[in-house]
């Protein structure tokens, strides 16, 4: 791709960089392997790199016919590979371990994962435990229901059952919002949004919550646009990032330097494209226009810090 050779002149100075304040990229190169720290010293003795994926957060992070993790979230996170073994100049084997919402931050925290790329909302409560990535997408909670259901909005779901997914941001909203309004939701937790998803498809739930752009993706890849409709306004706001270990210096300059090269490159809106417009691998298109808070995030993104 093209931000690889960008990356590959950029990551030559990186390392000193992190550690030492600003140095120049002939000094960096003089650095020593025992210099790195964290997650970078980690992958360089072992070899490699764990990445936590998503089996069905689509377009983000999901798992393709022949069971391969696929999706936007996955192909940038390849490119942090490629950036990560400019650093430690070694090239890496990827180790993928399967993450649902619920021991996705557990599993970064306790090194089982060295970069979870899924569909994960950066929120103050969650830096509290790990880092994120600049954002990748910008979502927001949504319900998705049959066609022809009464409900319309967030208040018809007073007395229903609305499927959520375990340790989500959408449950916490779903569980705010009933307590707030007085709606008494019967709220079902599903393990996965797959799961949530078959709660509707079943009956056993009227209504499933999520980010609107994960129920977009789940009906596009059941080719069920005319069974199913997302409905309503924003329940939440709902930034995506790519998490890793919380105080890990020297990973997050790699991280937030390959963003700024990909952002500059253009190679995050070329991968935008190839998910969210193009055809998956089921053969339907979720067909979503980059809003414009994420064309103005990536402007920002590019854009080289003095």
């Amino acid at each position: 791709m093209k931000a690889k050779a960008a990356l590959s002149l950029l990551l030559a100075g990186l390392l000193a960089a992190a550690s030492l304040g600003a140095a120049t990229p002939a000094r960096a190169q003089q650095q020593a392997p025992e210099t790195l720290t964290g997650t970078l010293a980690k992958v360089r003795e072992s070899g490699t790199i764990a990445i936590g994926y998503r089996e069905s957060s689509v377009p983000f992070s999901f798992l393709n016919a022949r069971q391969e993790p696929v999706g936007y979230s996955i192909e940038l996170c390849r490119e942090l590979v490629t950036a990560i073994e400019e650093a430690v100049n070694k090239s890496l084997a990827i180790k993928w371990v399967p993450v649902t919402s619920d021991s996705r931050m557990d599993a970064v925290e306790r090194g089982t994962v060295d970069l979870e790329c899924g569909s994960t909302t950066s929120n103050l409560e969650r830096q509290k435990r790990v880092s994120f990535s600049p954002t990748i997408f910008v979502s927001g909670t949504k319900v998705l229901v049959k066609k022809g259901s009464p409900i319309r909005s967030f208040r018809d779901l007073a007395g229903k059952r609305v499927a959520v997914t375990a340790g989500t941001t959408n449950e916490k909203t779903l569980r705010e919002l009933s307590q707030k309004f007085r709606l008494d939701i019967d709220l079902r937790v599903a393990r996965d949004h797959a799961d949530s998803f078959g709660l509707v498809k079943s009956g056993q739930a009227d209504a499933f919550a999520t980010d609107d752009v994960l129920l977009y993706g789940l009906i596009a890849r059941e080719a069920a646009k005319a069974q199913y409709e997302v409905v309503g306004d924003y329940l939440s706001y709902d930034p995506y990032g790519i998490m890793y270990r919380k105080g890990d210096t020297q990973l997050g300059k790699v991280i937030n330097d390959t963003f700024q090269v990909l952002a500059q490159d253009g190679e995050i809106e070329r991968q935008y494209k190839r998910w969210f417009l193009r055809k998956l691998p089921t053969g339907e298109s979720i067909d979503l226009p980059m809003s414009a808070q994420l064309q103005a995030i990536i402007r920002t993104m590019a854009v080289k810090a003095e």
